[in-house]
């Protein structure tokens, strides 16, 4: 396939750009195969470089000669188009509808993009699963790096490395994944230094309506704990949803079976119900026309601040049963790739002061949703637009980031990043220059040769001119557990995503910056004043010496 047979008209002039809060523009309207330009007439300016796989639906409206085209794109942008000429408005409008619906992974713009300041193959493995491993290995003998699924024969939404209980052998391993959905055995997540409690997560085990058993499953959890010792599985599915899911060949870990093991039920949405919320919450920030009272009721009826408590409720749950309790801990739903995720890492967020910091928040979004299996590509395929819904849609990512954000405001001194670099995941997962977030599995992005043909997200991100865009000035070091509040209170929507383009930023933005210059002002005037206090006065120095 070739994009210039999608293209049907590339250039059309004296079109007008309209968008909420901004002047309208007129200019000249370009479409090349990943883009959406348009530059200003007579200056020239370039006043809009809109990637097309982020247009999430496209509405046209004809008027006579003419026709409007509205572009509600994936990180919430609404952009209307008024195109002289119905014939070029159609065509305009069916040129981006067929861009942005191509789903060939390996013709979207990260397999083009060429910054001049990377170079391929960097930045894809700053974050090795061996290094996580080296660390654990310091303080327990009790795991090993298993590469039980170099093939993904086990496990196809597996890395091909994975960390399970040393007790167990390859082949104990590999049998338990015949009885785990999607081949996902449990695998280890996080280590808690405090006193050896360890953080797993898996799928639901296949017990069936005649409760299968598995010898090598029990074995595997039951080397986990020591005798005497208890364990909590948390399923983030409700108990009737469990057993329903027994009826179709899932279910969970019969008591009988898993003795040592308590079942703890904590309901967590994550396929349809949690996308038309998203989409409910969306329509109703981007209503002006609401007053106070109707704008607060709607947003109560989305539901989507009651999903973000829930998720950090289940996510306090599971922390709290490895640093108070003392008890380690399961984590799973069904297939183990959506809520699980949510919910071991935010659990390592609060436990853990090294996920707080920059880089180790992008270690853990590595780990615990890249290569853990996250399906980005079936996930984050459509945003908000209610038009055009596909089943998988579900924006689990979303409310991690939004729960991320959350922490940062109740806890503002203890996350090293900003909530521009949330605003930045989001934008990424959803459309992107990087292939970072392309495809559904390590399985697919080795088929799709993403490491070799694409650049990382995390090695622009790491770029001395990028990272300072994205630091905390207020940061200080906290190696305290973070315990957030989940009263109604204290959870809030975050106005800065999802009325990012509605509501102007720019003295927000202003004040940033003004407290950025504050602190790294202060920070040299601290330095300069130790450093005058270590060396002594020259006199001082002549006299010491005599």
């Amino acid at each position: 396939m070739e994009f210039s047979e999608l293209i049907k008209t590339a250039t059309v002039e004296n079109v007008l750009l309209s968008r909420p809060g901004l002047p309208a523009v007129r200019g000249t309207l370009c479409i090349t195969s990943h883009h959406l330009l348009l530059s200003s007439c007579p200056r020239g300016d370039l006043e809009l470089w809109l990637l097309i796989r982020n247009v999430d639906a496209v509405e046209k409206r004809l008027c006579g000669s003419s026709g409007t085209i509205t572009l509600r794109c994936k990180d919430l942008q609404v952009l209307q188009l008024e195109i002289p000429g119905m014939e070029e408005c159609l065509n305009i409008a069916s040129s981006i509808e067929a861009l942005s619906s191509v789903d060939s992974v390996m013709m979207m713009y990260p397999f083009f993009y060429r910054p001049a300041s990377l170079r391929l193959q960097q930045g894809w493995h700053r974050f090795p699963l061996e290094r996580f491993f080296q660390q654990l290995s310091l303080q327990t003998s009790q795991w090993r790096l298993s590469t039980v699924n170099r093939d993904f024969s086990a496990c196809p939404s597996y890395p091909p490395a994975v960390i399970v209980p040393a007790a167990v052998g390859d082949d104990t391993v590999a049998k338990a994944a015949r009885f785990r959905q999607g081949g996902r055995f449990p695998v280890l997540s996080y280590f808690h230094p405090k006193n050896g409690t360890v953080l797993l997560r898996s799928s639901q085990p296949l017990t069936g309506p005649n409760r299968r058993r598995c010898r090598e499953d029990e074995k595997l959890l039951g080397t986990i704990l020591d005798e005497g010792e208890r364990g909590f599985i948390i399923d983030t599915r409700s108990a009737q949803a469990a057993k329903q899911a027994r009826m179709g060949g899932g279910g969970t870990e019969p008591k009988s079976c898993y003795p040592q093991w308590r079942r703890l039920h904590r309901a967590l949405e994550r396929g349809r119900p949690l996308q038309e919320s998203f989409i409910r919450l969306v329509e109703t920030c981007s209503d002006p026309s609401l007053s106070m009272d109707r704008w607060l009721a709607r947003l109560d009826s989305s539901r989507w601040l009651s999903h973000v408590k829930a998720a950090l409720s289940t996510a306090c749950l599971a922390a709290q049963c490895l640093d108070r309790e003392h008890c380690k801990v399961l984590v799973h739903g069904a297939e183990g790739t959506d809520t699980t995720l949510l919910v071991t890492s935010l659990a390592q967020l609060i436990l853990d002061p090294s996920c707080r910091s920059l880089e180790g928040f992008q270690a853990l979004l590595q780990r615990e949703w890249i290569e853990a299996g996250h399906p980005f590509q079936l996930r984050c395929a459509r945003a908000a637009a209610p038009q055009g819904r596909g089943k998988q849609e579900a924006p689990l990512f979303l409310l991690f980031l939004d729960c991320v954000w959350q922490l940062s405001r109740q806890f503002p001194f203890s996350l090293e990043f900003g909530e521009q670099l949330l605003l930045t995941l989001f934008d990424n997962a959803y459309a992107s220059s990087f292939g970072t977030f392309l495809c559904n599995s390590e399985r697919e992005r080795s088929l799709c040769k993403v490491k070799e043909s694409t650049h990382s997200l995390w090695d622009w991100l790491d770029q001395p001119e990028e990272r300072h865009k994205y630091l905390n000035p207020l940061y200080s070091h906290n190696p305290l557990v973070i315990w957030p509040s989940v009263e109604p209170q204290s959870i809030q929507l975050w106005q800065g995503l999802f009325l990012r383009w509605i509501r102007p930023s720019q003295h927000l933005d202003e004040a940033w910056e003004e407290i950025q210059r504050l602190v790294e002002g202060n920070n040299s005037s601290i330095k300069e004043k130790r450093l005058s206090q270590s060396l002594p006065e020259p006199s001082a120095g002549i006299e010491s010496r005599r």
